[in-house]
């Protein structure tokens, strides 16, 4: 009997494999397990997208057409999300649909304007778009986050396997030192074999490496060089082809970021001249185009909104997909990652550190950029705060003047029925505070927030570019017989002085004078070597040595030897691709730092001039006697022009534009130099910010008093004020 029901069961696994059918106890224990490693490793910034798409696919059942279903596969898998193509579809109709529903019976019941009806709609088929694409984005974002440690990786994998040849634990050295995403992929392949997915952890690489065959040839190439090396009798033949992969993939990276660079040329130039130079030269003529535009149904703050549309919500999206999509073609670099995913305990130094004392005060900086913000748009605020608290009468009385200008400058409008402004020049350098508490707030919180981190970050680069020197020296020392640990206290007082020498003297230190092991001097939590210093390339280099010493002395120097010219390799590397993006870098860098504030700035104190004399124009010629030749002439000419948008509300609007801008261009300048490097891009973000808006409000505010002060004098020597 025991026999039958062998013979059946093997026919009942042959059909069920032949009709690609899955028992189904199977299944969800293979789901039940990822979904454990994945809650135990996956980051989760997507869970909300995910949930959007598993709602909408229970509401509505879509089947995509089976070749864009086998490319969202694809993009969902290599993301690790958790949905399938028809949800991914159904979220990408209903929220659209939604929208389009919800954004147009507002917009109709508060503006009355088809317009914003029509927006809406257009801003749905851009979304259904966006989201029918969204996997693949986020496949694309990372990819890109992936491909800045595909370097890093192979640097692991080779320097372990350069003194232990065994290919599954050199994936999980490379993957415990590696941050997300590449970490997780590595773990994935691993995890793959332990649930018998895959037979052999080649067989599971291999399958993971053809996901890379469209964008990256040369990591595959470096992996199956590593693999070759398995199969090697000869140890130079094996160590050869381990130094290989490693040129491999050095060497094409600089020749893929050569043809990158070339290429990035033409897009950025476009970029800026759609998303800086026409929108910002646009305004030149909008003063007299809102003029004309204004009327008893189209009032200014009505044309201002539609300012603030395009301006503050359109153009910088579009931007910013733009950008996205250059970033998105980046090739495989050689980045650097956030310590803090790797080493929890300096999360604390995101905040505001004050010392008390022997005390430690840790402010959120969120809170602290939260009142400069506030305080400085309230100011900002004010003129609209006055009009809306005084009476009308009191408002429309005489006022203080500045440059024969009214300070808040409230009028009736065309149809003398409502009352608009501020239109005065005091009302168009107080809106100045509301782009200075934006701009200054958002770019306080950014910095606070990664300045800590970046100045630990950048002793420990430092320590890096040292370090190369440092293992040499402790290579040849431990090859001419010298125990370890008198290793370690030699080259300390050979590089005494130097961040390295720092290192080494800790390491040395706490052996002699702490009776620790080495192990223990270099990772001990507390006061261990790496506790200063949290650097991935040197507690791997540290990890190398603890596991080469085991087979003895010679073995551990020629590995650190190794060690120590890779790290000066892939140093050499990075430094020619930062000489490449170089010039590119530094133009982008301009346009944000100087080009579009200084640009802006100009224009705004151009706009206030405009608007301030045709108002004060208006206003003259409607005082005029209509009975007159001059006066009917000059009705005439009024009705010509509206009220026009105060420069108060123009000035908004591109003082946000501004920081808008600013903000997207840093995290594209930041894509192309450093790749996926959120802490970077967060430091830039704050720097770029806090010097931009301050620029910007200091060259407005001049340039506003200087031009109004020649519009008074004009104005008051052709006595029509």
């Amino acid at each position: 009997m025991g026999s039958e029901e062998e013979i059946i069961r093997k026919y009942k696994e042959k059909i069920a494999k032949e009709l690609n059918d899955v028992p189904l106890e199977n299944t969800a224990k293979k789901s039940e397990q990822y979904g454990k490693f994945k809650a135990q490793f996956m980051p989760t910034p997507l869970t909300y997208y995910e949930k959007g798409c598993q709602f909408a696919g229970n509401l509505f059942k879509i089947q995509p057409s089976p070749k864009e279903s086998a490319d969202l596969r694809e993009a969902i898998r290599i993301s690790h999300l958790d949905t399938t193509p028809g949800g991914v579809l159904a979220l990408s109709f209903l929220l659209p649909l939604i929208l389009i529903v919800v954004g147009s019976l507002v917009a109709f019941a508060v503006f009355n304007k088809m317009g914003f009806v029509l927006y809406f709609i257009i801003i749905g088929a851009m979304l259904m778009f966006l989201l029918r694409k969204m996997p693949f984005f986020i496949a694309n974002s990372w990819r890109l986050k992936a491909s800045n440690q595909m370097v890093q990786s192979v640097f692991y994998v080779v320097t372990y396997m350069r003194h232990t040849s065994n290919f599954e634990n050199a994936l999980q050295f490379a993957s415990e030192h590696l941050s997300p995403p590449l970490s997780l992929d590595f773990k994935k392949v691993l995890w793959d074999v332990e649930t018998n997915k895959y037979d052999t952890v080649k067989g599971s690489l291999d399958a993971y490496l053809e996901t890379w065959r469209k964008w990256n040839m040369e990591f595959i190439e470096a992996f199956h060089l590593i693999e070759s090396s398995l199969f090697e009798p000869s140890e130079d033949r094996r160590v050869s082809l381990l130094e290989k992969a490693l040129d491999v993939i050095l060497n094409e990276t600089y020749e893929k970021m050569l043809h990158y660079t070339h290429d990035l040329k033409s897009p950025i130039t476009v970029l800026h001249m759609l998303g800086i130079i026409l929108p910002i030269l646009g305004l030149v003529i909008l003063p007299m185009v809102t003029s004309f535009m204004t009327s008893e149904d189209m009032t200014p703050n009505t044309v201002a909104l539609y300012l603030a549309v395009l301006y503050n919500v359109t153009l910088p999206i579009i931007v910013y997909i733009m950008g996205r999509i250059i970033l998105t073609k980046r090739p495989t670099g050689y980045g650097e990652s956030d310590i803090t995913d790797e080493f929890p305990g300096y999360k604390k130094y995101k905040n505001i550190i004050i010392k008390l004392g022997n005390k430690e005060l840790s402010i959120d900086p969120f809170y602290m950029a939260l009142a400069v913000g506030g305080i400085l748009c309230l100011i900002g605020f004010y003129p609209l705060i006055h009009g809306a608290i005084t009476d009308r009468a009191v408002l429309m009385a005489e006022e203080p003047f500045f440059m024969n200008f009214k300070v808040f400058g409230y009028k009736m409008d065309i149809s003398n029925k409502n009352m608009i402004g501020p239109y005065g020049v005091g009302a168009a350098l107080l809106s100045l505070c509301v782009t200075l508490g934006l701009g200054i707030g958002v770019g306080l919180y950014y910095k606070f927030k990664s300045q800590n981190i970046i100045k630990i970050r950048e002793e420990t680069k430092k320590l890096e570019r040292e370090f190369a020197s440092g293992l040499f020296q402790l290579g040849n020392r431990i090859g001419d017989g010298i125990p370890t640990e008198i290793a370690f206290q030699n080259v300390a007082k050979v590089m005494q002085g130097t961040r390295t020498g720092k290192f080494f003297t800790t390491v040395a230190t706490n052996i002699s004078d702490l009776g620790m092991s080495i192990k223990q001097a270099i990772f001990d939590n507390k006061v261990g070597a790496l506790v200063e210093y949290p650097s991935n390339v040197i507690r791997s280099s540290m990890r190398v040595l603890m596991e080469s010493s085991k087979k003895g002395p010679q073995v551990a120097s020629r590995t650190l030897l190794t060690v120590a010219e890779y790290i000066k390799e892939i140093h050499r590397v990075n430094e020619r691709l930062l000489d490449l993006m170089a010039e590119i870098i530094s133009s982008m860098k301009s346009q944000i730092s100087f080009m579009a504030p200084v640009i802006s700035g100009i224009v705004i104190g151009i706009t206030s001039m405009i608007v301030n004399i045709l108002g004060q124009l208006r206003t003259s010629i409607a005082s005029l006697d209509a009975t007159t030749p001059l006066g009917s002439g000059g009705a005439g000419i009024l009705t010509m022009f509206g009220d026009g948008v105060p420069a108060y509300f123009f000035q908004i609007v591109v003082g946000l534009y501004v920081v808008e801008i600013v903000w997207v261009m840093t995290i594209l300048v930041n894509g192309i130099e450093s790749g996926s490097d959120k802490l970077s891009e967060n430091y830039l973000k704050g720097q770029n910010l806090i010097k931009s808006t301050t620029l910007y409000c200091m060259i407005t505010f001049v340039v506003i008093i200087m031009f109004n002060f020649i519009a008074s004098t004009i104005l008051s020597s052709s006595n029509l004020v």
